[in-house]
């Protein structure tokens, strides 16, 4: 692939997400959408409170390059926060309320930072920094000039999961968000009028960036449902607010479908998919019930998405899509996919952790630890996580693949695989599904050996009330690799 066009320097990822503001301020940036009210803002009052936060922060005494930890709910004053600190020179770091005070403690005995942000009931760490209440984001007067300089400087800070399940900060440039022009074409055909509906909370990298950053740093406008809303909700709010785009996981999906045979939503262009593998079932029903369909993208919190499907060129069927324009991938031999260090999207490094990130990159080549199948037209299909990968008698066999011929069953709504050791060196695959009620095994396993090769069938299936998930709703493999075989 071509490479993608330097990010201009000097720099700021918060100026240049807000710089439509400047040529557009009365058109609505932001809408809260609730069942009852939804509450707007305007491209021109967001960069005015941008800036006055900014001012007041550096008021308070802090310094460019502090650290500013985000313990803020669903709330405008997420964004407001989050690129105020950009713009003053600051790096935020964005956390889910629902860290409880052990785990947000954890991460900011690591993170040291200079200030807390609070919202109303999120849990505080226990640490002397000091604390700033949300309240307080809107006191804040004057205005600074955005912090410019080098592009390749850190912006943010961002929290995720690693294979031994301990958080790690991932370390992100202001160059990062200028990476994201390859995903306006090469996922969401991204247009100056689009009103994009992302179902996700702020806090998470996914609607964060595909939500709020990119359609502001293109004029579009925001729409993010309000705190409490239920995803069989999501279609009337479509409807009306005139969503021509929609965001979400997959789990998203399924659960709105769940509700509606068909959605209202005249307006739509259509759907985009992260976070986990849309199941082809899943992307059929959508396309039944809106007329529609969803583009899916891969992609990890160390780079965002670089492999998608769009309008303009859909992906082969079972496949994600295709490398964005731009972007320099590899996949290896044993069909982990790779990314090239020239990214501009690419982390700058785990936090207090060179050794972490050197043991990722290979050459020149950083690992993203996805498996993935590349066709002869380039495409890929995404196979799953290098540490998800099942062996059953000596072959690898990923996960989706049996789940997805599971989730047909009709009587299944829900499934998961994972390899398990019935004995020291033996193991087999086993399948954990949602059920209203026991299914017989031998029914199972003939339901899946006509759908699938020998060796990839479960040969051990447990019901199980519902698949356990991390904060982003991904099923969390690894409590089911660990779960006792007794559990309720």
């Amino acid at each position: 692939m071509g490479m993608s066009a330097p990010c201009p320097s000097p720099f700021n990822m918060a100026a240049y997400v807000l710089d439509p503001a400047q040529e557009n301020p009365s058109k609505t940036a932001l809408v809260i959408a609730g069942l009852s009210k939804a509450k707007r803002w305007r491209f021109g009052e967001i960069r005015a409170h941008v800036s006055a936060i900014a001012a007041g922060l550096l008021k308070r005494g802090l310094e460019p390059g502090d650290r500013v930890l985000l313990r803020l709910g669903n709330t405008v004053e997420f964004p407001l926060a989050y690129l105020g600190a950009i713009w003053a020179g600051l790096v935020p770091v964005p956390t889910s309320a629902a860290l409880t005070v052990p785990e947000i403690t954890a991460i900011a005995a690591e993170l040291r930072p200079a200030l807390v942000i609070a919202g109303d009931g999120v849990p505080l760490p226990e640490h002397p920094a000091p604390v700033l209440t949300e309240a307080a984001l809107h006191d804040m007067q004057g205005e600074a000039p955005p912090d410019m300089g080098d592009p390749d400087r850190l912006a943010y800070i961002i929290y995720t999961s690693g294979t031994s399940g301990r958080p790690r900060g991932v370390m992100h440039a202001h160059r990062a968000v200028w990476a994201r022009r390859m995903m306006w074409d090469g996922w969401y055909a991204l247009r100056e009028n689009d009103r994009l509906l992302h179902a996700g909370a702020f806090n998470w990298t996914y609607t964060l960036g595909t939500g709020l950053m990119d359609p502001w740093a293109r004029g579009a406008t925001a729409v993010i449902p309000a705190p409490g809303t239920e995803p069989r909700q999501l279609p009337l709010l479509m409807g009306r607010h005139d969503a021509t785009l929609f965001a979400a996981a997959p789990g998203v999906y399924r659960q709105m479908l769940r509700h509606h045979e068909r959605l209202a939503t005249p307006k739509l262009r259509h759907g985009l998919s992260a976070g986990e593998k849309l199941p082809a079932a899943l992307r059929e029903a959508w396309a039944a019930a809106t007329g529609t369909e969803v583009y899916e993208a891969l992609g990890m919190s160390e780079c965002s998405t670089y492999v998608s499907a769009n309008p303009a060129r859909l992906a082969p069927e079972g496949a994600t899509g295709y490398p964005q324009p731009g972007r320099r991938i590899r996949v290896g031999p044993q069909g982990e996919l790779a990314i090239h260090r020239s990214d501009p999207g690419l982390m700058l490094g785990y936090l207090d952790a060179p050794e972490e990130t050197a043991a990722r990159y290979e050459g020149d080549w950083f690992l993203t630890g996805d498996t993935v199948a590349e066709g002869p037209d380039g495409a890929i299909t995404y196979l799953g996580r290098n540490d998800d990968m099942m062996n059953a008698g000596g072959y690898r066999v990923s996960p989706l693949e049996v789940e997805a011929a599971l989730a047909a069953h009709p009587d299944i709504s829900a499934a998961a695989a994972v390899e398990h050791e019935v004995k020291p060196g033996t193991t087999v695959i086993k399948c954990f599904y949602v059920a209203p009620e026991d299914i017989d095994e031998e029914s199972l396993f003939a339901f899946s050996a006509a759908r699938l090769a020998r060796y990839k069938c479960p040969r051990i299936f447990t019901r199980i009330d519902r698949l356990p998930a991390n904060a982003n709703g991904k099923i969390n493999r690894t409590l089911l690799r660990n779960r006792p075989p007794d559990s309720a």
